[in-house]
């Protein structure tokens, strides 16, 4: 099903190749946006000023003869504004003919992709042997929104956690365990990840000022790098004692991946190196290999001067299989904003070796600013340590309950519990999705727990409303028969608004921007509020058609917060 935007498109595209044959029309490039305010219509086109200097006419006369020759059918109104802008009103009629095909119809009005796509979505990427914490909160949540949403629109979506597993930090922390608490390392004690931080600490601090401990860990590097059986099963212990604390985050986050480490790429990093000589790409700089790029001063390392690989050749290697072995259509990487110029130089130098044709594969970083706290400042604790990530969900949880425990007085304590749980995590995530990623935000437990305003809990309130709606008049009535017809000026908004759902997921999967579908979600709220204040349903002789525009409301509402990977109740 087409949207109302691309309707709207194709109208003016046809109206303008009838009269402006010369014009070298493409349907796609012609601009096309909803209008700011409700007094201008539903969509607005600004192409006539484009158009204006090729034609080397005033836009105004050129947007009046397009109008002129444009199919009228579906508008109420179309009229020419200001210096030349396109104003179009659909007539009620119309969008009533269009919401009752997207109440019957189970992707809500959303065609799947033009054409099957196989996604590959890198996020999360904790280190081994290192906490979670605040950093890599929002890595994990806006990954797992996007994968979510191309999941929703038909990808075959893979979900990779490229975890830190390898490397100079798994040799010293081997032989520090092996000397100290070797019964950890053979998994004759029990440990968890705060001890195994402890040891990674004390071996950092060995290797740095014991040079005989700093060849004990090298040689232990070495036999890692060998498969050498011994070392490579502490490492395996290492790594399991990492993925249970990861595990336990990602449970309550809801998150799913497949994790595929550093290590899984160490066996192609020789043949990525050979293949970047053969190609004459590769420099010499100061004893290490580096391809260089034209305008940006830091190369990329692909082999250090002592022969050894480091995340530069990793990174080469993963974009390398995605494409090559995953045959990925395209690729997401979505990691801190500071790893901008990692990753260009990643881009330029794949499209130089021909492993990145961007004509068949599109590549896109996703960058994202830093969590700050109250201060301005990166998100600390009190003691000035980061984070733990687990801590940080914890503390939301808590929070929701208290407030739950002042708002709903009387609640069952389990079932307190059990709201607080989804309340919490909800409004972590939907705080982050909701700042645009490119920004910096403030964390604020008491700004994102709020029950007003672009939270959670007020799309929450909301969904939960329409469900209320339709509990009191009775959940037995049948709607397989009903039409919605769109009258009140509340009915035509909150209808219209859904009708543009297609147009939000169509933003957010080309801008790669969650606050998108965010924005769209608060804004349905508002106008079934609007709605719901304006037009009676309980009672009403309207009261069936307007039942059933509730429901697509919450169909929307609701799998729009799927799509964002934040949970839904029914009650409050």
């Amino acid at each position: 099903m087409e949207t109302l935007q691309q309707n709207v498109r194709t109208t003016v595209f046809e109206g303008a190749k009838k009269v402006f044959s010369e014009l070298p029309l493409s349907e796609k490039e012609i601009e096309i946006t909803q209008a700011t305010q409700e007094k201008f219509g539903h969509y607005q086109c600004n192409s006539a000023m484009k158009w204006a200097k090729v034609l080397k006419k005033v836009p105004r006369e050129i947007a009046e003869a397009v109008v002129a020759s444009m199919n009228h059918e579906p508008f109420e109104k179309i009229e020419v504004a200001g210096p030349g802008f396109i104003n179009l009103t659909f007539k009620n009629t119309f969008l009533s003919e269009r919401i009752n095909r997207v109440a019957h119809d189970p992707r809500l009005g959303v065609p799947p992709l033009d054409q099957a796509q196989k996604i590959v979505v890198e996020f999360s990427s904790p280190n081994i042997a290192k906490e979670m914490h605040v950093g890599h909160l929002r890595s994990t949540i806006i990954g797992d929104a996007l994968a979510r949403l191309f999941e929703f629109l038909g990808a075959d979506v893979v979900r990779l956690n490229h975890v830190g597993d390898w490397g100079t930090a798994f040799g010293m922390l081997i032989a520090h365990m092996r000397e100290e608490v070797p019964e950890a390392l053979s998994g004759e004690k029990e440990a968890d990840l705060p001890q195994l931080m402890e040891w990674y600490r004390a071996s950092k601090k060995r290797f740095d000022e014991d040079e005989e401990f700093k060849k004990r860990a090298r040689g232990a590097v070495v036999a890692l790098q060998g498969g050498e059986e011994d070392a490579l099963k502490g490492w395996e212990k290492i790594c399991e004692i990492s993925r249970k604390a990861f595990e336990a985050v990602y449970r309550v986050l809801d998150i799913h991946l497949e994790e595929r480490g550093e290590s899984f790429y160490n066996p192609m990093l020789p043949h990525v190196v050979e293949d970047l000589e053969k190609k004459g790409l590769i420099t010499v700089s100061e004893g290490a290999k580096c391809v260089f790029h034209e305008g940006i001063r830091i190369p990329l390392m692909v082999q250090k001067s002592d022969g050894g690989y480091n995340y530069d050749t990793t990174d080469m290697a993963a974009m390398l299989h995605r494409i090559e072995e995953e045959k990925a259509d395209r690729i997401l990487i979505v990691t801190d904003a500071g790893q901008n110029l990692h990753f260009e130089l990643i881009r330029r130098t794949c499209e130089q070796a021909g492993y990145l044709d961007p004509e068949k594969v599109r590549f896109d970083h996703v960058p994202f600013g830093v969590v700050l706290g109250p201060d301005g400042k990166k998100f600390r604790t009190r003691s000035g340590e980061t984070e733990r990530l687990v801590d940080l969900l914890q503390a939301a949880i808590n929070k929701a309950d208290e407030i739950l425990v002042m708002r709903e007085e009387g609640m069952d304590p389990s079932q307190r519990k059990e709201l607080a749980e989804i309340l919490g995590i909800d409004a972590i995530k939907y705080a982050d999705l909701s700042s645009n990623r490119i920004s910096d935000y403030v964390f604020s437990y008491e700004r994102m727990l709020r029950f007003e305003g672009n939270t959670a809990a007020f799309i929450l309130y909301s969904y939960v409303r329409i469900h209320g709606i339709k509990r009191k008049i009775g959940e037995e009535i049948d709607l397989s028969s009903e039409s919605i017809v769109l009258e009140h000026p509340s009915e035509v908004g909150l209808g219209l608004h859904l009708l543009r759902f297609s147009e939000a997921l169509g933003s957010m999967e080309q801008e790669l921007l969650p606050n998108i579908l965010t924005d769209y979600l608060y804004l349905l709220a508002q106008k079934f509020n609007l709605f719901f204040r304006d037009c009676r349903v309980e009672g009403d002789p309207a009261q069936n058609r307007r039942l059933l525009l509730c429901e697509l409301a919450a169909s929307v509402l609701g799998q729009g917060l799927q799509i964002l990977g934040i949970k839904t109740v029914e009650k409050m």
